[in-house]
């Protein structure tokens, strides 16, 4: 969105000008994937495209994001932008909902459906028997031609338990922030707030000392098998959304700082509150069904 007149009703809803910023975050994500493609590929100037694509990214969100809030704390919004941007932001934790559901559903599937029929349950035309004689049902498993060889599993009360511990400490803090910020609180909010995004980071840590422990001594790695894959992959991007949302705390811990928000004027901290809350149930789908059962 790009700057507009200061002056604005606030009976009118509104519509920003002309901007630069979704062209340059689409050059910026074409810029980054064309990098990822090439360096798969083994081309020689694949890292620097993905890295020249990820700060092109990265100066796009200083850019945009920067826009908004100005206009935000210039008086811009009113109640039915308010509106729009809460509806926006439960749709968007809607689509993370699914995709986070189509990883579980790939798990259940793989767990529950293939490879018992693999091992010659309820199989009515013994096909385990021409394919993986040998193959013995159980999960954790690599699949039948076990793949990526032996490996051991990460047991749930270790690091994952501490894990736990630290993300539902987190969604304690992030609450009392917010309660700190309706009643008008500014050194609770700012403190609570702190430990919350402080939280996050650690946690991200600890997972990649786990990751680093289960490369290197465990012999568990993504492409160990069907098990590995899934795994990584469900921890991985849940990783990923912890790192986005400690950055995103961070920033609204800076934008308190510098004396944002009232105590009826906050969307911005809302939004992120509801996506950490949604980061940490997603963590306890993982802790059980992953790490546990």
């Amino acid at each position: 969105m790009a700057q507009a007149p200061a002056a604005h009703g606030g009976d009118k809803y509104y519509i920003p000008h002309g901007s630069k910023w979704p062209i340059v975050g689409a050059v910026a994500l074409f810029t980054t994937m064309a990098g990822v493609s090439s360096w798969l590929n083994g081309v020689q100037v694949g890292p620097w495209v993905f890295y020249t694509g990820l700060a092109m990214v990265a100066f796009m969100f200083f850019g945009w994001f920067g826009t908004v809030i100005g206009e935000s704390q210039g008086g811009l919004y009113n109640a039915g932008v308010d509106r729009s941007f809460r509806m926006g932001m439960m749709w968007f934790i809607m689509s993370e909902v699914m995709f986070f559901a189509a990883f579980f559903g790939a798990l259940y599937y793989a767990r529950n459906l293939s490879v018992p029929w693999l091992g010659g349950a309820g199989s009515k035309f013994l096909t385990n028997q021409f394919l993986w004689p040998g193959f013995k049902a159980s999960w954790p498993s690599n699949g039948p031609a076990a793949v990526g060889g032996e490996f051991e599993t990460i047991p749930a009360f270790g690091l994952p338990a501490i894990n736990t511990a630290i993300l539902l400490t987190s969604g304690v803090t992030i609450t009392i922030a917010h309660h700190a910020l309706k009643a008008g609180n500014r050194g609770v909010l700012k403190l609570f707030l702190a430990l919350t995004f402080i939280l996050g980071f650690l946690f991200v840590g600890l997972q990649a000392t786990e990751y680093h422990h289960a490369y290197q001594e465990m012999n568990l790695r993504l492409s160990t098998g069907v098990y590995g894959s899934t795994f990584f992959m469900l921890t991985g991007f849940h990783g990923l959304h912890v790192t986005i949302g400690a950055i995103m705390l961070t920033v609204i811990w800076l934008r308190v700082m510098k004396g944002h928000f009232t105590p009826t004027h906050h969307f911005a901290f809302e939004g992120v509150a509801w996506y950490w809350h949604f980061v940490d149930v997603v963590w306890l789908g993982l802790f059980i069904f992953v790490y546990w059962l």
